[in-house]
C-alpha cells in the first residue's frame, strides 16, 4: 500500500499572523514539501492542475520535471489532471517526456477540477464536462498504446496518421487513476478500462465515497477485471497532528475557521465528525484512518492534505516529519494484517512493465503452439 502528501497548490492568507505567502514562496513551497515526504519515507507527492487564484500549480509538468530531478524513490502524481480541458495530444506528450525523466516514476489522477470557469478559458464549454472526459481520455488511451492513430470526435480537430512523441516509457502508459467527488459516470469510466479509482474523501461523509466506491469495485469486476475487491482504489484525507489532542485541536482552529473551502460554516468538531478531516493525536489520526478501510475495503494508496488553510510551512513539514516517524509506519504494519493476498499492489512503472512481458510472452507461446499444431 502507497502512502503520500498531495498539494492543491493554494495561496492563502495565515490567520494568526495575517501573512499571505508570494506565488514565488508557494511554489517552492511545494517542493520543499515533495523533498521532505521522500526524506520521512512517503511514498508519493500529488500534484494538482490549477488555471486560477488563489491557486499556483497550472503546470504540474514543470514543478513534477524538478522534483524528479531532486528525488530517486518518490512516484510523482498529479491531484488532478484537467482531462477535460487539457488538449489530449498534449496530456500524451508532455507526460510521456516526465515519465522517461523520472524513469517511470509517474502515474496521473484525470479529473474535471473545481472551477467551472476554467472551460471557457480553454475553449470548452461545462455543459459537456462529462463528455468531454470520456472521448478525450479515450483519445488519451490510443495516443499512449498506438504507434499510428487516425482520429475524429466531437470536441477536437480530427488526427490524421499521428504519432505522439515521445512514446511511453518501455512502451508501458503511466497508471491512470480516475479521480472523483460525485460523478458515478466517472467510476463508471475507470471501471470500464481497469483503471483506478481515487476518491477525493475530504468533503464528503462516508457513506458517499462508500457507494462510490462500492458502484467501481462493481463495474470492475462486470467489465472482467478481476473480482472487486482487486479494483485498485485511492482515498483522499486531511489531517493535523500534535502530541495531545488538545494542542492540535487549539492550534488548528483559526486555520479552520478562516479557510476557503470550509471556514466560517459548520464547527470543527462538526466536520470533523461528517468528513474524514481528523485534527488530533498521531494514534487518533491512526485510528481514523484504519477505519477508511471498514467501509471501501482494502485499497492501494492514502494520500494527505497537510499543507492547506495557512499553514505556514514550518509547520507542515512539522506535519510530515509526524507522518513519517509515527503514522505511517504503523498504517503500513496494521493495513497488512488481513490483507488477502489476491488483493493487488498500487501499480508501478516495474510493476505494469513485467505484467506487460508476461502477457507478450504468454501470446508467444500461445502462438508458436498453435503454428506447431497447423503444422502437424
Amino acid at each position: 500500500m502507497q502512502f503520500g502528501v498531495f498539494t492543491v497548490g493554494d495561496v492563502t492568507q495565515d490567520p494568526t499572523t495575517g501573512r499571505v505567502p508570494t506565488e514565488a514562496e508557494r511554489v517552492k513551497a511545494m517542493v520543499t514539501i515533495a523533498l521532505k515526504a521522500e526524506e520521512v519515507g512517503l511514498d508519493v507527492f500529488a500534484l494538482g492542475e490549477h488555471h486560477n487564484p488563489p491557486f499556483v500549480p497550472s503546470s504540474p509538468t514543470t514543478m513534477l520535471g524538478w522534483i524528479a530531478a531532486r528525488t530517486s524513490r518518490l512516484q510523482l502524481s498529479t491531484a488532478t489532471t484537467l482531462i477535460t480541458t487539457n488538449d489530449p495530444v498534449k496530456i500524451a506528450e508532455d507526460y510521456s517526456m516526465l515519465q522517461h525523466l523520472a524513469d517511470g516514476r509517474v502515474d496521473l489522477v484525470m479529473g474535471r477540477g473545481n472551477t467551472g470557469p476554467v472551460y471557457p478559458w480553454f475553449g470548452q464549454d461545462i455543459r459537456n464536462g462529462i463528455a468531454l472526459a470520456v472521448e478525450n481520455y479515450a483519445l488519451l488511451r490510443r495516443l499512449w498504446r498506438e504507434d499510428v492513430v487516425d482520429w475524429e470526435g466531437n470536441f477536437r480537430t480530427p488526427l490524421q496518421g499521428f504519432t505522439a512523441t515521445p512514446r511511453p516509457l518501455d512502451g508501458v502508459p503511466p497508471f491512470v487513476w480516475h479521480g472523483s467527488i460525485r460523478s458515478p459516470e466517472i467510476a463508471e469510466q475507470a471501471a470500464y478500462y481497469g483503471d483506478g479509482f481515487l476518491a477525493n474523501h475530504i468533503f464528503w461523509p462516508k457513506e458517499h465515497t462508500a457507494r462510490m466506491v462500492g458502484l467501481y469495485r462493481q463495474r470492475f469486476e462486470h467489465y472482467g477485471h478481476g473480482s472487486a475487491d482487486q479494483a485498485i482504489v485511492g482515498l483522499g484525507g486531511q489531517v493535523f497532528m500534535r502530541k495531545n489532542s488538545q494542542d492540535a485541536k487549539r492550534e488548528f482552529r483559526p486555520y479552520f475557521d478562516n479557510a476557503p473551502v470550509y471556514g466560517h460554516g459548520p464547527s470543527m468538531e462538526d466536520f470533523t465528525a461528517q468528513t474524514p478531516l481528523t485534527v488530533g493525536s498521531p494514534q487518533e489520526v491512526i485510528d481514523r484512518t484504519l477505519s477508511f478501510r471498514e467501509y471501501v475495503g482494502d485499497y492501494q494508496r492514502q494520500l494527505f492534505l497537510l499543507d492547506h488553510a495557512g499553514l505556514p510551512l514550518k509547520t507542515v513539514l512539522e506535519q510530515l516529519d509526524i507522518l513519517g516517524e509515527e503514522v505511517v509506519p504503523v498504517l503500513r504494519k496494521e493495513f497488512a494484517v488481513g490483507r488477502p493476498a489476491h488483493v493487488p499492489d498500487a501499480p508501478t512503472h516495474a510493476s505494469l512493465k513485467a505484467a506487460q512481458e508476461s502477457k507478450a510472452a504468454q501470446q508467444n507461446t500461445a502462438a508458436q503452439e498453435n503454428t506447431e499444431k497447423v503444422g502437424a
